[in-house]
């Protein structure tokens, strides 16, 4: 194996987005609950439909860490079709090595419908049960070979035998650093199942929401927004929590109310706002975004203030285009959005 700074592992998908436009009389918006409501039985027009392959958190961190200048190798599994091939052929056209993707004959590639409403999106996923295995990572990926940084991130239900797989691995190669963006079943399995992948994660990343649910909990506090008191977790608490868990360093993102980071070894929490760009088309991948820059821009010896401050600008650049992948930048293009923020653009400490 080649000597990459970084091992992606987790599910790839191909995305099709249906866009329901925002006069569709068929369409019942309850924005208090955040519900978007269809009439059952009814023939609901949409205006398009756009397909994007080699997507899912591993797939879109893999082509955001390459774009940045990371060599990555994708550790995944795709269905025996057509559908494998197109994001295959997608990967390489994106630099990412492809030696660890593995076709299972007999299955198929997972494909997820995406419905998207003016900015924002609802996915309706499917997770095919592939044969997890390790494979050649285990055997060859040792010594000088090692790889700097392994991103685990979201599987399947049936991927808990493969989680300890690779948390043995780990184990065996300590030099390795661990990040962890837990994808819906990760979560889903608790955090004691993956009581180790969690201790050894040198930075995890996830959302407000995700970290409720990991922690069990429900009871946000007040705080006031706009002159307005709402009901808001606690942020500051969260990221304590979860460094509990044995992550060195956690990231919670909070949509555009922007992001939090809570260093333990230096006892340090910083927030960092939203990249002030334009107002977004589309949501998806703006999370995989943020995350993987952090990630890339460590591996690249970058310090955890930079790669805060970048994260924003990939994540505010994805949210331009339809899909994950096509707004994702450079380096070099990352460095021209810093120097042209505006001075309140900065870490603030919490």
């Amino acid at each position: 194996m080649k000597n990459f700074d970084i091992i992606a592992v987790g599910d790839l998908a191909v995305d099709a987005f249906i866009n329901i436009h925002e006069d569709n009389k068929h369409l019942l918006v309850d924005t208090k609950n955040e519900k978007l409501i269809f009439d059952f039985g009814e023939k609901i027009p949409y205006d398009s439909v756009t397909v994007t392959p080699a997507v899912g958190n591993s797939g879109n961190a893999s082509v955001s860490t390459a774009r940045l200048g990371a060599s990555v190798v994708l550790l995944s599994n795709i269905g025996d079709d057509q559908n494998g091939k197109d994001c295959v052929d997608e990967l390489q056209k994106n630099n990412v090595d492809t030696t660890l993707v593995r076709t299972e004959a007999g299955k198929k590639t997972n494909y997820h419908f995406v419905l998207w409403y003016e900015v924002d999106r609802t996915i309706l996923t499917k997770h095919e049960d592939f044969s997890y295995e390790l494979g050649d990572v285990a055997t060859k990926a040792v010594g000088e070979n090692t790889p700097k940084w392994l991103y685990l991130t979201s599987l399947s239900e049936h991927s808990i035998p493969f989680h300890t797989q690779v948390a043995e691995w780990l184990a065996k190669n300590p030099q390795v650093k661990l990040a962890f963006q837990p994808g819906t079943y990760q979560i889903r399995f608790g955090a004691e199942k993956l009581a180790e992948i969690y201790k050894r994660a040198e930075i995890f990343f996830c959302n407000v929401q995700e970290a409720l649910e990991i922690l069990q909990t429900d009871s946000p506090a007040s705080e006031s927004v706009s002159g307005t008191e709402v009901s808001r977790p606690n942020v500051s608490t969260l990221l304590s929590g979860m460094a509990k868990l044995g992550p060195k360093i956690v990231v919670i993102t909070d949509g555009i109310r922007g992001a939090y980071a809570f260093d333990s070894a230096k006892n340090e929490k910083w927030f960092v706002p939203c990249y002030p760009g334009e107002p977004p088309f589309e949501r998806t991948g703006a999370g995989d975004a943020f995350a993987s820059t952090v990630v890339a821009m460590l591996a690249l010896g970058e310090s955890l203030e930079t790669a805060l401050l970048s994260a924003p600008v990939n994540a505010m650049s994805v949210t331009l285009f339809v899909g994950a992948q096509k707004g994702l930048l450079s380096q070099e293009k990352i460095k021209e959005y810093l120097a042209k923020a505006p001075a309140d653009y900065k870490l603030q400490k919490m």
